[in-house]
């Protein structure tokens, strides 16, 4: 793959410039696919944060936050539209940096289109509301920015999350500070560059690139930052969170996921497997909503087990150029933590495997994936996330069973119910410990419209949709007593 980069990757973006991190340091970005770096990219420190987050002060004081909502949509919307005629480029960007297959790639860079359209058009329809009350009273309700916002966005869906978090916190009038992964931030610079196109004002989105430890230590314990966004580990969120506690800063947090689908023997098991497959594998696994186990029931459970078994047994991995069902994962690193998981399993029944390409490079950060059978519920494979791609097959036979199984980990994300029985699928969509629940489907085509979130150590906040927007605004109530 040729090397898509038309812009340097080496600058921060503070204030509306782009200019070199302070202390003059970068980091190399490698390719996931083949090993070789990629380009040098900024190293930000907490000089360059806190640069940043006085010019988005500075923004809320100025342009930015004398804009109407009605403004701010419309570049919100002309961004959307940039995007749309970058796809190609975002996605070839993504492919590189990331290692997603290029289809993948593209589905990815049309989903931040697609954030920046439902919140350009969502900026100027978010109500207060008036409360009865006394005699003589009336109260009303203003839905108002934060202020600053904080945003730090993982490694496995950057422009995804880009346009879920920054995308809401901007429709709101929020000026914002944007933090991405050190092992992926092309996409958010690039996106940095389509918003600026657009016209958006400076300092209203500040992009400073570095290590977590460093620039995102900063970010999270500014105090003049008055709202934190985090996406990633549970080990990470718990530090950000920690880091904003205290300043008395709320936090969204989404973090892990061990996300199970229950298959009933009355299921429609035609229409069930190409998801069972697919919500473990898409991304190479690197997904907090992946689905990496799979129950069972008894009277169907040997049907499914070959059926995916089939289905695995079909799947190659390659680099990203290629355009397979599953490219690398994003390092060498995650490879190897992957390969532990893997040999944890070494006491369980292996059902299938994929398979690796003859062409893939030996520096690449490659696994085979895996469908293990016969997994206990308490066995680490069935509990911990791996993120990778492996998933599980677990056998139940009643509903109680089945459901006390599902809501058995420390997470609590998504989770799927295939079944026929309509008062089953009820049931178990009240009593499920999860954020969100599909019935006979898992993930709803991504659903940009669809709040997100989770419970337990999934974290807590709700993304996309209107929801996000509530986040992202601070509620004042205002009552006139005029007699």
């Amino acid at each position: 793959m040729h090397n898509p980069l038309w812009f340097d990757p080496s600058h921060c973006l503070i204030g509306g410039r782009w200019q070199a991190p302070i202390a003059g340091q970068t980091l190399p970005l490698v390719n996931p696919s083949d090993g070789s770096e990629i380009c040098q990219i900024a190293r930000g420190s907490a000089a360059d944060m806190d640069g940043a987050i006085t010019a988005a002060r500075e923004a809320l004081d100025g342009e930015w936050g004398a804009m109407t909502a009605l403004q701010r949509g419309r570049i919100l919307t002309r961004i959307g539209q940039l995007v749309l005629e970058r796809v190609e480029d975002l996605a070839a960007l993504e492919a590189m940096d990331v290692g997603k297959p290029l289809t993948q790639a593209r589905a990815d860079a049309l989903a931040l289109a697609r954030y920046c359209e439902f919140y350009g058009g969502a900026a100027d329809k978010v109500m207060g509301e008036t409360i009865p009350y006394l005699d003589g009273y009336t109260v009303y309700t203003l839905r108002e920015p934060h202020g600053v916002t904080g945003h730090i966005v993982p490694w496995n869906y950057p422009m995804q999350i880009i346009g879920r978090s920054v995308g809401a916190a901007l429709a709101m009038g929020n000026a914002t500070v944007l933090k991405p992964a050190e092992e992926a931030c092309l996409t958010a610079l690039a996106f940095a560059h389509l918003a600026q196109e657009a016209g958006l004002p400076a300092g209203a989105l500040n992009v400073v690139p570095g290590l977590g430890a460093e620039a995102g230590a900063a970010l999270a314990s500014h105090e003049y930052v008055d709202h934190i966004s985090f996406t990633g580990s549970v080990r990470t969120g718990a530090l950000v969170q920690q880091a904003a506690g205290a300043n008395v800063v709320p936090v969204t947090l989404e973090l892990g996921g061990k996300s199970p689908q229950l298959v009933f023997d009355d299921a429609d098991l035609d229409a069930a497997l190409p998801f069972l497959v697919n919500a473990g594998i898409q991304n190479a696994g690197q997904t907090c909503s992946a689905s990496s186990r799979i129950l069972v029931q008894r009277g169907v459970y040997e049907e499914v087990k070959s059926r995916m078994a089939e289905a695995y047994s079909g799947l190659t991995v390659g680099p990203a150029a290629d355009d397979l069902r599953l490219g690398p994962l994003i390092s060498t690193r995650q490879k190897s933590i992957v390969e532990g998981y893997l040999s944890k399993g070494a006491d369980l029944a292996i059902a299938a495997q994929g398979c690796l390409v003859d062409n893939c490079p030996a520096d690449g950060a490659y696994v085979c994936p895996t469908l293990f059978a016969d997994v206990p519920p308490d066995h680490s494979l069935a509990r911990e996330e791996i993120f990778g791609p492996v998933q599980v097959l677990i056998l139940f036979d009643t509903e109680a069973e089945a459901l006390e199984i599902a809501n058995a980990t420390e997470f609590g994300l998504v989770a799927s119910v295939w079944t026929r029985e309509g008062a089953r699928q009820m049931r178990l969509a009240r009593k499920l410990r999860a954020g969100q629940v599909f019935l006979n489907n898992y993930g709803a085509g991504g659903g940009v419209e669809l709040p997100f979130g989770g419970v337990g150590k999934s974290g807590h906040g709700r993304e996309k949709g209107f929801e996000a927007l509530y986040g992202f605004s601070q509620l004042k109530t205002v009552a006139a007593h005029h007699g």
